[in-house]
């Protein structure tokens, strides 16, 4: 499944929040850092499976993807986590 958020973030402060949290905040389905660069993070966890986030910062908020097939509902927890941009009204 494809997630997507935005964050008031730095896009490298998404992807250190996202190394942290999967490892140490989600015990039962715990996956560490496979690859990782500037814009994207791959993790491995239980079986091998896999999470792959990707960032976009530009002008306004940071854009995150992220894609798994096992940790959905990690995923969701994690992206939860992050702060959103204030809504103009």
């Amino acid at each position: 499944m494809i997630h997507h958020a935005v964050t008031t973030l730095a896009a490298s402060e998404v992807l250190e929040r996202a190394k942290a949290f999967f490892a140490e905040r989600v015990p039962n389905n715990a996956a560490w850092v496979e690859r990782e660069g500037p814009t994207f993070l791959t993790l491995r966890g239980q079986g091998g499976e896999e999470i792959a986030l990707a960032v976009v910062a530009g002008e306004g908020p940071t854009r995150i993807r992220a894609s798994t097939l096992l940790f959905d509902q990690a995923v969701e927890r994690f992206l939860s986590t992050l702060p959103e941009p204030a809504v103009l009204a």
